[in-house]
């Protein structure tokens, strides 16, 4: 994409990424893709807000060069040195080699650490303002949103907050950057959530903080590092702000039922359980652990109150696929959620039951019911497995 000016002096110059298979190499994004945006303003002093991986250097380079050349550029401001965002830096200083790299005193010792630069870094402070001309800049702290160092950047004539990862997605831009170019806004809502819960959801405590923080800055555009332009901040900040509660708050009125299976028995118990369960109309998502990556997964876990698992036992544990799902559940601190589990079973049962009740004891999940049924489940089984999932479903309604 060509650069897209958003004010009179300043200019969207992103890169949109299709080749990455793995974001942060854990995350898929092969179908959906990440946008890296970065900023430029053409002031009277030059400045770029955040940059892209190492891989698109030569694409900043080439979108700064259809405005300004490179040499210009008085200011470098990396809200955040996650090397997504701080890759191209090296790149970039071979060309600009006058301007100052702006960051927080943690980003001086964490660009020190991954790129030796800790002595071309100026600290600049919460609240700080610097003047480029027209444009005057503030400095607003807000660690751990997601990493210590992370600050936003706020142009106070034109009400944009440059917000780094805070409010941010994946999918890449489908040729435009705003909110309000798009009549369906689904997919970017929805990879805005997994990219909540796979990123930031872990922070979701300082992410509230930033939005108290920032209850009283005036706001006309949200500019994030990743995912569109919002034309309509409170719609996104909504929303952050919604997903940031559930680590505190009661989930929506919904079921999430995870099942692996070797040889099809939980898959046939699995039918019975959600039969169960859609009886008693509460809305269920149901994921194969062993087909499902567990990014599209943890979004659901998030936002849904109740969960059930079905997952066989494996040489005496838990379905090993299963047993990381919930591993990965407990490093995103999805906690104190009801819990029902059924599985299958050759010659021994409680195994899994055991190693189950281990991984969910950091997550302080409740477990509230439990069956194992041996070999193939018979009529009598697939009778109790839908009673199963409509009592399970039944005290999700009546929580």
């Amino acid at each position: 994409m060509l650069p897209i000016k958003i004010r009179e002096n300043i200019y969207w110059i992103g890169v949109n990424d299709y080749k990455t298979d793995l974001f942060e190499g854990l995350w898929p994004i092969s179908q959906e893709g990440v946008s890296y945006n970065s900023y430029l303003i053409d002031d009277q002093k030059k400045a770029i807000i955040d940059l892209a991986n190492e891989s698109s250097a030569n694409t900043i380079l080439d979108q700064i060069s259809q405005i300004i050349e490179p040499s210009e550029l008085d200011y470098i401001i990396l809200n955040h040195i996650e090397p997504d965002h701080s890759g191209a830096l090296r790149t970039l200083l071979l060309y600009a080699q006058k301007a100052e790299i702006l960051a927080t005193q943690r980003g001086q010792q964490m660009l020190e650490a991954f790129y030796g630069l800790g002595s071309r870094v100026r600290v600049v402070q919460d609240g700080e303002i610097l003047s480029l001309g027209k444009t005057n800049l503030q400095f607003v702290s807000t660690p751990n949103v997601h990493w210590p160092e992370t600050m936003m950047t706020y142009a106070l004539e034109e009400k944009i907050l440059f917000s780094c990862d805070a409010f941010g997605g994946y999918g890449a831009l489908h040729g435009a950057i705003y909110d309000d170019d798009y009549e369906d806004l689904s997919f970017y809502k929805r990879e805005a959530l997994r990219y909540y819960v796979n990123i930031v959801a872990t922070f979701s405590r300082p992410v509230l903080r930033a939005i108290e923080k920032l209850a009283g800055i005036p706001v006309e555009l949200i500019a994030p590092s990743h995912g569109l332009v919002w034309k309509h901040p409170e719609e996104i900040i909504s929303l952050y702000s919604q997903w940031a509660r559930l680590a505190f708050e009661p989930a929506e009125k919904g079921i999430t039922l995870l099942y692996g299976s070797m040889y099809g028995n939980t898959v046939r118990m699995m039918n019975a359980v959600a039969q169960g369960i859609s009886r008693e109309g509460v809305p269920l998502n149901l994921f194969n652990v062993t087909e499902t990556h567990v990014s599209y997964i943890l979004p659901s876990l998030w936002t849904q109150r109740g969960v059930v698992i079905g997952a066989p036992t494996y040489e005496g544990a838990l379905f090993p696929p299963m047993a990381y799902t919930l591993e990965m559940a407990a490093v995103k601190h999805i906690t104190g959620k009801p819990v029902a589990r059924f599985g299958s079973y050759g010659w021994k049962s409680g195994g899994a039951e055991k190693h189950f009740e281990e991984l969910i004891a950091p997550l302080n999940w409740e477990l509230v019911d439990s069956f194992d049924f041996n070999g193939g489940p018979n009529h009598d089984d697939l009778l109790r497995g839908v009673e199963f999932g409509a009592s399970f479903a039944r005290r999700i309604k009546n929580r």
